[in-house]
């Protein structure tokens, strides 16, 4: 069977460093920290009181008031961004056969804010059920794709993935996977988060996986920094639209990049924790290689997964250098969430746009707040520390590990028409 070819022809973000395609690059390349104290609510008696939070974003700016009352945020979000990214791919819609294109999401968590609203609710209450009709549609983690095929008509494969942090990387491989087997002519992709809530916030301090550097949050999301402390839990969308080379070609479409491969794999280690040898990254990464038929030299780059929490960031240090061997010290390798933060599920789809973008500008997003080596990670690598670099880039990775050892990588490289 011969694979068609798979291209992207639309991008979209909403995220804590800008509320668009063209903020959000802006913020990364220019090194802006997203993390500043929460304002979602009074979080003086928690460990950590600083999030990255969306700035100036009004859902009702972009949606029916209605409409957008009967959204969870991470809806909300999903809507904003996959618009951006549909009119981005600009289609004629009288010509578009809607049965053919689908939509695959991905969020890690879905409508938690929901969930804990009216169980607050009925907790305060006498005892009698009383819920918001929308309770269910609102909170359930499928209910965004289903908002964005009701909204253009899109009938084609419409589900969500859920693999934690891996979510939307696995959204995206899955629909790429969809079109180049002939399951559809395009696909609305990507992931959406919105955690910054009481329970996410507590929930995630719990398991001490956030940074607690109260005292000065723009610096505290550190990878690959000795003195890192976890990770800032960070909030927003990221869009794509897939398209099959020939059908994009047809329509005259502006087409960024190629999809050339996507890879998954598993821990099979620990429910939180990675493996120490980073095994679960080191087989997601050559999956990845495997399947885009590339090999490790071709590689100019990886968007790393790099939360900056001290386990993670140096398993997956030690995988990058069993996977690329001297090779690994050519590239440039980076974390953009030292900028966004974490945005759990939606990390793969904004991570995966800053690949893209680096593609297109020729210019690495830098790994901000680096202050100290650690003497655990190999000091040759290049992190891309605190300041963006120029330089072609024509293969990058982008890796999403998720809570459950759950692994995948996609491997984004410049169009050859």
């Amino acid at each position: 069977m011969v694979l068609r070819r798979v291209v992207v022809t639309g991008l979209g973000a909403l995220t804590p460093i800008g509320n668009n395609i063209q903020e959000y690059w802006n913020g990364l390349i220019n090194g802006v920290s997203g993390a500043a104290p929460i304002t979602y609510f009074d979080a003086s008696k928690f460990k950590t009181q600083f999030a990255c939070e969306l700035k100036n974003f009004n859902a009702e700016d972009f949606l029916d008031r209605k409409e957008a009352r009967k959204m969870d945020r991470y809806a909300q979000y999903a809507m904003v961004a996959s618009d951006e990214a549909v009119v981005d791919a600009g289609f004629n819609f009288e010509k578009l056969d809607k049965d053919r294109v689908g939509v695959i999401w991905g969020s890690g968590i879905g409508g938690l804010e929901t969930f804990q609203i009216e169980m607050l609710n009925f907790a305060a209450g006498d005892g009698t059920p009383k819920f918001n009709p929308f309770f269910i549609p609102k909170m359930i983690s499928d209910i965004a794709g289903g908002h964005i095929s009701i909204k253009y008509g899109f009938r084609g494969p419409n589900f969500t993935t859920v693999s934690a942090c891996a979510s939307s990387t696995n959204a995206i491989i899955d629909a790429f996977n969809y079109i180049r087997l002939g399951h559809a002519d395009a696909m609305i992709t990507g992931g959406s988060e919105a955690a910054v809530t009481i329970a996410g916030m507590g929930g995630f301090n719990a398991m001490h996986a956030l940074s607690t550097r109260n005292d000065d949050p723009k610096t505290a999301s550190r990878p690959m920094d000795k003195d890192r402390d976890g990770f800032i839990l960070g909030e927003g969308a990221g869009a794509l639209v897939l398209e099959e080379y020939e059908h994009a070609i047809a329509r005259g479409a502006n087409i960024y990049c190629e999809i050339g491969g996507g890879g998954m794999s598993a821990d099979a280690y620990h429910i939180t924790a990675p493996h120490p040898e980073g095994l679960g990254a080191k087989n997601v990464m050559l999956n990845c290689l495997r399947d885009a038929g590339l090999q490790a030299t071709d590689v100019d780059g990886v968007n790393m997964h790099g939360t900056s929490t001290p386990l993670g960031d140096m398993a997956e240090s030690k995988a990058i250098l069993h996977v690329f061997g001297e090779h690994a010290y050519t590239m440039n390798l980076n974390s953009t969430k030292s900028m966004t933060g974490h945005l759990l599920g939606a990390a793969g789809a904004v991570e995966t746009i800053s690949s893209i973008l680096s593609l297109k500008h020729g210019l690495v997003p830098p790994t901000i707040n680096h202050f100290t080596d650690d003497e655990n990670i190999d000091a040759k690598l290049n992190f891309t520390f605190n300041k963006a670099q120029k330089r072609e880039m024509n293969v990058v990775m982008s890796n999403t590990f998720g809570f459950g050892g759950h692994n995948a990588c996609v491997l984004v490289k410049k169009i050859e028409i």
